[in-house]
């Protein structure tokens, strides 16, 4: 049973519990390029293979571990994906949360959910970081004092860098995203996708 700490959490997953009964499941599971068989959709998240049922939303995962398992938030996103998402297509490039369409107007909440969360977080415990990073899949990129790739879900990949702080300067971290981010999410779930990315890493430290 997903842990409710607030309003702010439950009202959301309630409204898109309703709206996913009324899904085309087959519509849905060929847009966002996941299968759906005897009732479930079966969507990766980062490292875990979550199973979704339908019409009367409920999740799962085979070993019965998953993060997202008891965090409505990260259920509210997974209905989000299949509901308004696509799978990803072809991507030349990565960018910076705020080169995204709708990046100026939510880079605030963007700025201190996810950048100055990572930074310390992870700039002060970079050998921690890197250990999290590789158990959770990331693939080392050489940038920053350390930085990872990682898919999190559908073909959508995420960079995370981290520089450690000092005596004169703080940590710091930045964040880049596929530029096919825009096409399957919007502002508020790229920064959703910050946070799961980050909560990710550090619950495998």
């Amino acid at each position: 049973m997903a842990v409710v700490e607030n309003n702010k959490e439950e009202v959301p997953f309630r409204h898109y519990c309703e709206l996913f009964r009324d899904l085309d499941p087959e519509e849905a599971a060929k847009r966002c390029g996941v299968t759906f068989e005897n009732g479930e959709f079966r969507v990766r998240l980062l490292d875990t293979d979550y199973f979704l049922a339908w019409p009367e939303f409920a999740i799962r995962t085979e070993s019965g571990k998953g993060l997202a398992l008891d965090k409505l938030p990260m259920q509210t996103f997974l209905m989000r994906y299949l509901l308004e998402g696509r799978r990803a297509g072809e991507s030349t490039r990565l960018l910076t949360f705020r080169e995204m369409p709708w990046g100026e107007v939510y880079i605030q909440p963007f700025t201190g959910r996810c950048l100055t969360r990572a930074a310390f977080t992870f700039g002060t415990r970079i050998a921690a970081f890197r250990k999290g990073a590789e158990a959770l899949g990331g693939q080392p990129t050489g940038h920053g004092d350390a930085g990872y790739l990682f898919e999190l879900i559908g073909g959508y990949r995420m960079e995370l860098i981290v520089w450690e702080g000092d005596e004169e300067f703080p940590p710091s971290s930045q964040i880049l995203y596929t530029d096919t981010f825009a096409d399957g999410f919007s502002a508020e779930d790229r920064v959703v996708s910050g946070d799961i990315l980050i909560t990710a890493i550090k619950s495998r430290m």
